[in-house]
């Protein structure tokens, strides 16, 4: 894929790096999976609701991480952001093994299968459902397709199935089509490595890599290790403070800012649940993010590494490849 200019692909359209701002590289508007049956998102109101509170708290863009087959809904992400103001940039790919559960249709997908589909959300648009098929294609606000700008993967906890495998085989190849990068779900942030191998098998360099949740294995020297090898690392897990309190995390961060490349960290909050979204009924929101780890982060490291993590980075990482 060619570009006359830099762009980044918004369920809105292409925009340049310098307007995306603020951006949480990693959350959920829409989500239904068997794995977390009673905690659906699947309401577009509500979901709106808490993405206002998001742009309300000073973030500009986030990501939208729900691939297929999982209730994703990609016109009313274009409706939500038009009417908030948040830029969101959606991704295509598919998530591990376990989301999908016995005979999913998408796990049987062959890899070069796998491959049109993720191209053509990112060229042509999403279709208007998920199926086995392609339907007519999702639209937003003004009727023009909405169109991904980012694929992902996921893997198991220290394994990669025959059909994870396949998934990333799939996204390094869609990306180095389509020039997008590639988010990779880690499982307790294991098989780092193991994931940058697949996609360098596939031609994907590390540089178009974010590795989701390496925060879930608060290991600072591998994290560095990851950074100076050029993957990014995503840092989703505050708040989730029956794994690790946010200290340890905040801890994890400095350190690896201190000995790795700093120019290679993104900030989320990935809260995906119903149970945890105050317009679903639950807590924290959405805002936890902007309002209670982002001024511990900038106590720690200063405003302006604040602003490298939140601004320069994900800008850098989702700007489209030549």
């Amino acid at each position: 894929m060619t570009v006359a200019h830099p762009v980044i692909r918004t369920v809105l359209g292409d925009v340049s790096p310098e307007a995306l701002g603020r951006c949480d590289y990693h959350e959920h508007l829409f989500q239904v999976s068997p794995l977390l049956p009673g905690d659906e998102l699947d309401e577009e109101e509500a979901s709106a609701a808490e993405a206002a509170s998001l742009r309300l708290a000073g973030v500009d863009a986030m990501v939208e991480a729900t691939p297929t087959g999982l209730g994703r809904d990609p016109a009313a992400v274009a409706r939500i952001s038009a009417a908030t103001g948040l830029a969101v940039v959606h991704v295509t790919g598919a998530h591990r093994s376990e989301h999908y559960g016995e005979g999913h249709w998408l796990t049987a997908a062959a890899e070069d299968d796998l491959v049109a589909r993720f191209t053509a959300d990112i060229l042509d648009g999403f279709p208007a459902e998920d199926s086995p098929g392609r339907s007519s294609r999702a639209t937003g606000p003004d009727g023009t397709p909405v169109r991904a700008g980012m694929v992902k993967a996921g893997v198991g906890y220290w394994r990669i199935d025959p059909f994870e495998r396949r998934v990333l085989a799939a996204a390094a190849t869609t990306a180095g089509a389509a020039g997008v990068p590639v988010m990779v779900h880690l499982e307790h942030g294991s098989a780092a490595w193991e994931v940058l191998d697949a996609l360098a098998a596939g031609g994907l360099a590390a540089d178009r890599v974010v590795l989701a949740h390496a925060d879930r294995n608060l290991d600072p020297g591998l994290h560095a290790e990851l950074t100076l090898a050029g993957a990014y690392l995503g840092y989703d897990g505050m708040a989730r403070h029956r794994e690790a309190p946010d200290t340890a995390i905040l801890d994890c961060l400095e350190r690896v800012v201190a000995a790795g490349d700093r120019h290679r960290m993104l900030l989320g909050g990935d809260v995906a649940r119903r149970s945890r979204y105050r317009a679903y009924g639950g807590i924290p929101g959405l805002d936890y993010l902007p309002a209670r780890f982002l001024p511990r982060v900038r106590e720690r490291v200063g405003a302006d590494v604040l602003e490298q993590l939140l601004i320069t980075n994900p800008a850098r990482l989702l700007t489209l490849s030549r």
